[in-house]
């Protein structure tokens, strides 16, 4: 069923809560002072329906006392119903609803002409054409007029069917995947419990569904939902709707919450903006104005920051910040008022571009440009905006989700087709996923030319090396080496066109034939290496390349150098004189020792190795050959 909310609007005792009143049967207003007084104190809602589907009705407060009160039910609404008392015409707060409509970016509606009876058929007439021109001047495009007089009844059916063909012609609400629900009433309910209403945004609520109390993050459960008294599964957004909690004690509910999906929101204290002053001021908006920012049912004290400019002029519209006095949390693209306590005027209002925001440095063409294109786009050009923003550090996924403004599983989908890369728990894009890998291989080059017989890097210093963090260091790697651009092997990586055997010197030659010569009685790697720094980088390329193979002997605490054809000769000998297809007790240490012609300061080590690598295994103090399958022969 289609539905559509409409917000109700126009000067004090102009007739808003009697229309709605006469085309709905509800009293929209609750309050004994309301009505007492005759006047709006709070927004009141009632049920239009409609062949067309339903419409929700918002009985805005006229009085300019209660604007801020009619703020918190504009935000949200789609459409705008306006009064507008025939013979008194337009007044103050006609002007400031009508501005505020088209601050928040309602662009439809319908005028209804209120108290036609106490006029004549030429005044009629005469107020409906300058009315048709104030509501084209104040953007809202082709604004029916329709006649209307409660008491004698005409007109009534014309503006349902006004309001009929609003419903008919207008577009679906927006679903960005998750629920947004600012609470604007907090009652408790016999059966129900605490119990919140306000008008659903952004996203469906279902019955069950985990939510997140904003500011604080408080978990609460949807136990129940009605829309205008009957009970639902599911709500879609655009519906004012009363949902009940499960896991929150009514003290803990106020106006000015909201309601979110969890994650979706973060608290803040800066939010980037666009801006439009409203067109009816007096003097220029100043850039440093203390004001009060109003979005949802919420009101925090707030100062403004032009980026670009000193001051904004009545009806222009800029990028600007807003640093709020306390913690706020509201989402992307949320539309907001700006008013002022002394005089208490509306003075602008627009549009969030980024919800987590920092201070930004004014007159930056590279912030402006950013904002301009978050302006005009929507959830994938803010995604791709944002990546960019991440340069080669990336963007947490919950920060992306929460800059785009919808729901998580979409902003994957979006990540997917972009080839959106993972560097740790961030996200990089596919244009600084290159410059990564392109880092890494110059790093990687630049550690071959000054260590060309190195044979590779450790992951730890080529990150600092090439002035990455060890994430994206590592998530290079990975994409170097799967590429085959890369090569990786144990600990250590290089690129594929490096060979470090090519460039083994005189002292890499002359240290392999001495420990060759050594055979199982190497020499004493101290002695053999001394403080020769260009020794000490031979022996590295050896150990790299496995040409000699470090021993340890665990008890002793000392490891021997091998070379690998002297291991080879001792596994020869040792599965000569031990076979393992034999079926002996195996051998000890020491017969071991006498096998290969050597002492335990070389067996034990050489023995360990043979442990480790699984050509023997230690069973109490013998040790058996291991066959092919590595079971004992």
């Amino acid at each position: 069923m289609k539905s559509l909310l409409v917000g109700v609007i126009g000067h004090v005792d102009h007739g808003k809560t009697a229309l709605v009143r006469a085309l709905t049967g509800v009293e929209t207003d609750r309050l004994k002072e309301e009505q007492a007084r005759g006047v709006s104190i709070v927004p009141g809602f009632a049920l239009l329906r409609r062949p067309e589907g339903e419409i929700d009705l918002v009985d805005l407060p006229g009085h300019e006392r209660f604007v801020r009160a009619m703020i918190s039910g504009a935000t949200g609404m789609r459409a705008v119903l306006l009064a507008v008392d025939v013979q008194e015409g337009i007044k103050p707060q006609t002007v400031e609803h009508l501005e505020i409509a088209r601050l928040v970016g309602v662009r439809r509606g319908v005028i209804a002409l209120t108290k036609c009876d106490l006029v004549s058929p030429e005044a009629v007439a005469a107020r409906s054409a300058e009315l048709a021109a104030v509501a084209a001047r104040a953007g809202l495009e082709q604004a029916v007029v329709v006649p209307t007089s409660v008491v004698a009844g005409t007109g009534l059916e014309a503006l349902a069917q006004a309001l009929g063909a609003l419903l008919k012609d207008a577009p679906a609400a927006i679903d960005d995947g998750f629920p947004y629900l600012p609470v604007d009433r907090v009652f408790a309910r016999a059966g129900f419990g605490a119990v919140v209403t306000g008008t659903l945004r952004r996203g469906p609520l279902a019955v069950g569904d985990k939510l997140a109390l904003m500011p604080g993050g408080r978990a609460v459960t949807v136990r129940s939902l009605q829309i205008h008294g009957r009970s639902v599964q599911t709500a879609e957004p655009g519906r004012r709707t009363a949902v009940a909690l499960r896991g929150i004690e009514l003290s803990d509910l106020h106006r000015g919450q909201a309601l979110c999906a969890p994650g979706l929101l973060a608290p803040t204290r800066w939010i980037d903006v666009v801006l439009t002053a409203v067109a009816s001021a007096e003097a220029p908006l100043a850039g440093g104005t203390a004001c009060r920012l109003l979005y949802g049912t919420a009101e925090v004290p707030a100062r403004l920051r032009l980026l670009d400019r000193e001051a904004l002029e009545p009806g222009e519209t800029a990028y600007a910040q807003l640093r709020a006095e306390e913690d706020i949390a509201l989402p992307v693209r949320e539309p907001f008022i700006l008013r002022l306590d002394a005089p208490p005027i509306t003075v602008a209002g627009g549009r969030v571009l980024d919800p987590l925001s920092r201070r930004r440095k004014r007159n930056d063409a590279k912030v402006l440009a950013d904002l301009a294109a978050l302006a005009a786009g929507g959830p994938r050009e803010a995604l791709d905006i944002r990546l960019a923003q991440g340069g080669l550090e990336g963007v947490s996924e919950a920060d992306l989700v929460r800059a785009v403004g919808v729901a998580p599983d979409r902003v994957r989908r979006r990540l997917s087709e972009i080839r959106a890369r993972p560097v740790g728990d961030r996200l990089v894009d596919a244009a600084h996923f290159t410059r990564l890998r392109e880092t890494v291989l110059a790093a990687l080059a630049r550690h071959h030319r000054d260590h060309p017989i190195e044979h590779g890097v450790p992951l730890d210093r080529l990150a600092r090396e090439s002035g990455l963090g060890e994430a994206a260091a590592a998530a290079a790697l990975r994409d170097l080496v799967a590429t085959k651009d890369a090569v990786q092997a144990g600990t250590l990586f290089r690129r594929a066109d490096f060979d470090p055997a090519r460039n083994a010197t005189e002292h890499v030659r002359a240290l392999e034939a001495l420990f060759r010569k050594g055979g199982l009685t190497p020499p004493d790697e101290i002695e053999a290496v001394g403080r020769d720094i260009r020794r000490r980088e031979a022996l590295a390329f050896l150990l790299g390349a496995g040409t000699l193979v470090r021993a340890l002997d665990r008890v002793q605490k000392r490891t021997i150098l091998f070379h690998k054809d002297a291991i080879a000769q001792a596994k020869r000998q040792l599965a000569q004189t031990y076979p393992a297809d034999r079926g002996g007790e195996g051998f000890l240490a020491r017969e071991a020792g006498a096998t290969l012609g050597i002492s335990r300061k070389f067996s034990i080590p050489l023995l360990e190795h043979l442990d480790a690598i699984r050509f023997t295994r230690r069973i109490g103090d013998r040790r058996v050959i291991l066959g092919e399958d590595g079971r004992p022969g």
